[in-house]
């Protein structure tokens, strides 16, 4: 337990003549967890009467400080990347992309809609599993896995179909990186669903389920984040720089 001084409180008849009013030191004192500031306030008769005034101070969890600051640094992952395209399309003065490596965004468009709609799902998921309905969570879980996968299956069709190659031209290169990076992190973050769940769900689990699943929760939200980035980007500016 620690005391410090930190001001001064009334105190009659403390020091000197009685009945004259001086001053002493008002004391703030630390416990476990909370902090209380003991001062002291004077009624009709004189009488000092002590008041504390307990604060309480809710702790980050380190699991979310910690993917907060690694979500941080795959932000600054993904801004590199984004500033080597505006690089690239300022130091290729011609047509971007080259002829025959035209995009369109209408397929894309489609698995934007799917990854938005799983960032309402995942949040559906972890109201669940605040208010302890397990169930419930799975259930929400297992869509956002399901929207997941489907996106992921559309970007790899849409890759199968391109008639480009990724060393084909500095837009192929960046292209390819770009949207292959995020697809990687899709693919981690539904393998995270997998595991997590299987932990935090299973029957006789004993791990709590609120933080653990908030953690998942904010690396998939910050998946869609960058993706919605990324195609308004990629494939929306793209096609409209183009003229089409």
């Amino acid at each position: 337990m620690v005391v410090d001084v930190l001001g001064y409180s009334r105190w009659p008849g403390v020091i000197g003549r009685p009945g004259h009013d001086r001053f002493g030191p008002a004391v703030i004192v630390v416990g476990s967890g909370s902090v209380s500031s003991a001062t002291a306030t004077a009624d009709d008769s004189g009488a000092a009467t002590p008041v504390d005034a307990p604060v309480d101070h809710e702790r980050a969890s380190p699991l979310m400080v910690g993917v907060i600051v690694w979500l941080t640094s795959e932000l600054m992952f993904f801004g590199g990347l984004f500033a080597a395209w505006f690089t690239l399309r300022a130091n290729n003065p011609g047509k971007w992309p080259p002829p025959g490596e035209e995009i369109e965004p209408l397929r894309m468009l489609i698995g934007t809609a799917l990854l938005v709609t799983s960032s309402g799902t995942i949040h559906l998921c972890l109201k669940h599993t605040k208010a302890g309905e397990r169930t419930k969570a799975i259930v929400w879980l297992s869509a956002t896995f399901l929207l997941g996968t489907v996106f992921l299956l559309n970007e790899l069709l849409e890759w199968s179909q391109l008639g480009f190659g990724f060393g084909d031209s500095a837009f192929s290169s960046i292209f390819y990186l770009l949207t292959g990076f995020h697809g990687a992190h899709v693919l981690a973050g539904l393998v995270l669903m997998v595991l997590v769940g299987w932990v935090v769900y299973g029957r006789g689990s004993k791990v709590p389920p609120t933080n653990t699943m908030h953690a998942v929760g904010y690396y998939w939200h910050f998946v869609d984040v960058v993706w919605v980035i990324l195609y308004l980007i990629v494939y929306v500016m793209t096609w409209a720089s183009a003229g089409r």
